[in-house]
């Protein structure tokens, strides 16, 4: 039974006190079981949680009635799962709720929001369209858009080295697509900036498209930043893109690599992942300080005796003692 729900969105509203409210909000998560990745900004709040689907049904209930959000759209992505998704819960203030350095404001300007079905038409019958990933290597080296542009890049910060790739297209329509949104409503901004005039983007990303109309054309699995690592976005017409990273045979089993010096994010299959016990290579595998084999190929940061209770408590015990020096 999926009594579980993973939720995804990201709201960017101004948060006058990010660290006040990081106190709230991590109060509150604690109360209702929820755990989890929440960034809170000056520009806005993002996160990714699971929960019980009651527990995370007041959640959403409890974000669109806050008065700081008033009059906003969160626009959550509910995915439905056995089990938690994240083995912690973590809240934490950042100077951005996306990593990405743009000069861009998203309340200023950003291209022009496509919902889920407006893309699939106009990604399917406009032959002037050109969709461009937002997303890191990683991530759509395991799943992508049919015919999309990608750039070879380890995050948002290097979008401005590869604007080259795309100027012939200036006079295209362009759409972007990451994940579950956030961070188009920066890198089209940024196209903007840089005289790309029709811009566009999918709004709530690749999980919305495959909840909302089926996947269609998405090549591969989608990649996520929880224990899960990918999620079946395609029930139309489903392919596997990626290669075992030691045998080359299709697999789109995403997986980290045992030793965590290496760590990499890669594509291998079942039986070599056995066969290397979770490594990505020989040196990996003989390397003294690769983990247990994992068939699931993910691992979580290790603490002992760690509660979300307790990572709170110890949060609060840190400000006190800072406050107090």
């Amino acid at each position: 039974m999926n009594q579980y729900s993973v939720i995804l969105y990201y709201n960017y509203t101004p948060i006058l006190d990010a660290e006040a409210y990081r106190e709230k909000h991590h109060l509150f998560c604690l109360e209702n079981n929820l755990l989890g990745r929440i960034i809170v900004a000056s520009e806005g709040l993002n996160g990714t949680v699971s929960g019980l689907k009651e527990d995370c049904d007041k959640y959403m209930n409890w974000l669109e009635n806050d008065p700081i959000f008033a009059g906003t759209n969160f626009d959550f992505k509910v995915e439905t799962h056995e089990k938690h998704a994240f083995n912690k819960l973590h809240v934490r203030v950042k100077e951005e709720i996306v990593n990405s350095d743009l000069p861009v404001n998203p309340l200023e300007r950003t291209g022009t929001h496509l919902e889920p079905a407006d893309f699939k038409k106009m990604y399917k019958n406009d032959p002037d369209v050109v969709l461009v990933d937002m997303r890191s290597n990683y991530e759509h080296s395991v799943g992508r858009f049919k015919g999309a542009i990608t750039f070879d890049m380890d995050t948002l910060r290097e979008l401005p080295d590869h604007i080259n790739e795309i100027e012939h297209l200036k006079n295209k329509k362009i759409i972007t697509y990451c994940t579950g949104g956030i961070k188009c409503e920066k890198a089209s901004a940024y196209l903007l900036d840089q005289g790309f005039e029709n811009v566009y983007q999918l709004h709530g990303g690749i999980i919305k498209y495959g909840l909302e109309e089926g996947g269609e054309d998405f090549e591969g699995k989608c990649y996520v930043f929880d224990n899960r690592v990918t999620a079946e976005v395609n029930s139309v017409n489903p392919e596997v893109i990626s290669k075992c990273h030691i045998c080359s045979t299709n697999s789109d089993q995403m997986v980290n690599c045992a030793n965590p010096e290496c760590n990499e994010h890669l594509a291998i299959c079942p039986a070599c992942l056995k066969e290397m016990e979770g490594a990505c290579s020989t040196e990996c595998k003989e390397h003294p300080r690769k983990r247990p084999y994992n068939s699931q190929g993910y691992y979580s940061k290790q603490s002992d005796n760690y509660t979300a209770e307790f990572g709170f408590k110890s949060r609060q015990r840190t400000k006190v003692n800072i406050e107090t020096f």
